[in-house]
């Protein structure tokens, strides 16, 4: 029993081993690759994109000639017209009629060609709005992954500290058993080791958390177990790097995808101004129609009858020979018996063709035209006051994005010298606690500020790698390449 208990043991435990072994890495270019991927909001994006691609084609293929075929197939009972015999007719009379339409727009106060600049600084628009978008997302997957990276540091800082308190419990226990310590001390380092234990779960916990939001951003299983890798960035080079606020700036300027949207979008409204003003002037248009019909009427030898007439010489013999010679014409009407072909009505007979131009001048529709052109004005004002705005703040956010990065430089070089002080505190405190020479509140103190500097020196290395990635997002020249 006790061998089959061992061997479950070893199993469970090989298994245990490999399921470990396969834990999924999940590299930081692989994370902005499905976030990229993945996102529903980039996705959207980039339909919207295909769909303004669609409206400029429209825009551009709007000035030609618009085109119809129509056609239509009737059966009439009771009084009609046919047009082939030109009279009204009672009965059932089949019509079959088809017409070939086109007209196009000759002038219409440039509003054509301003509805296409409009969409094409639309699509432009959408292009760069696409391009903030991914830039978002990569801004965004990149703070949670490095919290995760802080997360995972900050659970080995609590974890080394609980495991070194464990083991100067055990060593206060047995000098407690020798009579070196009181028992009081023995308590009080038992109180310690479990506030250390309590950090190292609550490390944890925020560890799952965190990594659960990164899972829901690049839409991944939350179940699958994944661990991350801490990319090959040095913070020493990134510590010297110099920067000038100002050329971060006007690079904004030229990079960020919301400003040039912003732009794009201030031109977009100023073509739509200048198309609804060409509601107020006159439009030209030229038409053309070629059509053609059948009748048929049902019961009768053919749908129009043929007229005859015939001319008779009267002699008055009460005359003079030579006079009184009388000319009479009798017309007849007699009926086609030959019916005539579909052919020969659809091809020849009922041919017509119309063309011609149309001139169309506004007088007055209620103020719907200056209506529509005030809207449209409205909108462009709005634009510029919006475009405005966005270039107040991309100087804002470089701003604060360089302090930030100078700070976090500073942060770190400080917070690396406080973790040697810190360290080298607490491992002569923790010697002169050993030989008894310091107190219990001493040594306590001494191993709060020396995880306090791990801590701080983690979460300093991790702000300075962020920081970097907010200088890029910032002025608009963030890219996946750009933080291998």
């Amino acid at each position: 029993m006790k061998v089959n208990v061992f061997f479950a043991i070893c199993f469970l435990g090989a298994f245990g081993a490999v399921a470990q072994s396969e834990k999924r890495v999940l590299t930081f270019q692989e994370a902005i690759r499905t976030a990229l991927k993945n996102s529903v909001q980039l996705n959207q994006q980039k339909n919207n994109l295909q769909l303004n691609q669609t409206q400029k084609i429209s825009s551009i293929a709007s000035i030609g000639p618009n085109v119809s075929v129509n056609t239509s197939a009737s059966v009439f009972d009771g009084n009609s017209f046919n047009q082939n015999a030109g009279v009204v007719v009672n009965g059932v009379r089949d019509n079959i009629s088809g017409a070939l339409n086109a007209n196009i727009n000759l002038f219409s106060g440039f509003s054509r060609i301003n509805l296409i600049k409009q969409a094409n600084n639309q699509l432009e628009a959408q292009a760069n709005f696409v391009n903030r978008t991914s830039q978002d997302i990569i801004s965004t997957v990149s703070n949670q992954y490095l919290q995760v990276m802080l997360d995972v540091e900050l659970v080995k800082i609590s974890k080394e500290n609980f495991e070194v308190l464990v083991k100067q419990l055990e060593q206060t226990k047995e000098q407690v058993i020798v009579g070196a310590r009181s028992v009081v001390d023995e308590y009080n380092q038992d109180a310690l080791a479990k506030g250390a234990e309590l950090r190292y779960v609550q490390a944890q916990i925020t560890l799952n958390n965190d990594k659960a939001l990164l899972s829901q951003t690049l839409l991944i299983d939350a179940f699958e177990e994944f661990e991350v890798e801490t990319p090959s960035w040095d913070t020493n080079v990134l510590g010297s790097e110099r920067l000038n606020p100002e050329e971060l700036a006007a690079q904004a300027k030229q990079h960020r995808g919301d400003y040039l949207r912003a732009v794009k979008a201030e031109d977009a409204q100023r073509f739509a101004m200048r198309a609804s003003r060409g509601l107020l002037m006159p439009s030209l248009g030229a038409f053309f129609n070629y059509g053609s019909a059948y009748n048929f009427q049902r019961n009768e030898p053919d749908s129009i009858s043929i007229n005859s007439s015939r001319t008779s010489v009267v002699v008055d013999p009460s005359q003079p020979s030579g006079y009184g010679l009388q000319t009479t014409t009798t017309a007849t009407t007699v009926a086609n018996e030959k019916q005539r072909s579909f052919a020969d009505q659809y091809k020849t007979d009922n041919v017509y063709k119309q063309y011609g131009l149309q001139l169309s001048i506004p007088i007055f529709s209620g103020l719907q035209n200056r209506a529509a052109l005030a809207q449209q004005k409205t909108l462009y004002e709005n634009s510029q006051l919006t475009r405005k705005n966005v270039e107040f703040q991309i100087r804002n956010d470089v701003f604060r994005a360089y302090h930030n990065y100078e700070g976090a430089k500073k942060a770190f070089v400080v917070a690396l010298d406080q973790l040697k002080a810190a360290e080298m505190a607490f491992s002569l405190e923790t010697e002169r606690y050993n030989l008894g020479v310091t107190n219990f509140v001493d040594f306590v103190n001494a191993n709060r500020l020396f995880v306090q500097a791990q801590t701080d020196k983690a979460q300093a290395e991790y702000r300075l790698l962020f920081q970097k990635v907010a200088i890029g997002y910032s002025i608009g020249t963030l890219r996946p390449e750009d933080l291998e």
